[in-house]
């Protein structure tokens, strides 16, 4: 068990973080994520690969969180920010920071599918198999998260020409 929860506790939690965007959340997602992987390991089809399952559960119990989340009033996030005089790092983090704003702001799914492939490095039929979902629609949503992502970061000026981007994409 310990030996499983050190393997993927930085992936699982990183997926929860982008999808939830809140550290208390995405700590008891990933917590709750490895008990029922436990649980359920007796269910697991060992002839199919462990980490989109395992990213699956992941998925899910965020999504279930994201609802649970618009029924309720909205929590003002309080946020320690660490100052590092480096300019370098300090860009990066505000770039990290962007793109995380800007995830938030897609749809569920859209965001999902994203960082299950960006972030996860799943295939689009690992994905496809994780979410219930056709692998078009799949590919779909990753495209068009890629897409969301850059206008967002457009409109908040960290991209200046989203045209080039996009057509990259």
């Amino acid at each position: 068990m310990r030996r499983l929860v050190d393997q993927f506790k930085g992936p699982i939690f990183g997926l929860c973080y982008r999808m939830l965007g809140q550290w208390q959340d995405a700590e008891d997602a990933a917590q709750e994520t490895f008990v029922r992987a436990l649980k359920s390991l007796a269910n697991w089809d060992a002839s199919r690969p462990f980490t989109p399952w395992l990213a699956a559960i992941a998925a899910n119990r965020c999504r279930t969180l994201l609802a649970t989340r618009k029924s309720r009033p909205a929590v003002t996030d309080l946020v320690e920010q660490i100052e590092d005089n480096a300019p370098d790092q300090q860009a990066a983090s505000n770039l990290a920071e962007e793109v995380d704003l800007a995830l938030l702001g897609l749809r569920d799914d859209y965001r999902q599918a994203f960082l299950l492939f960006h972030q996860q490095e799943l295939t689009y039929a690992e994905i496809a198999d994780a979410l219930g979902a056709p692998l078009g629609t799949v590919k779909t949503w990753v495209h068009r998260a890629r897409r969301g992502l850059i206008e967002r970061l457009r409109e908040r000026g960290v991209v200046e020409d989203s045209r080039h981007e996009l057509r990259n994409l």
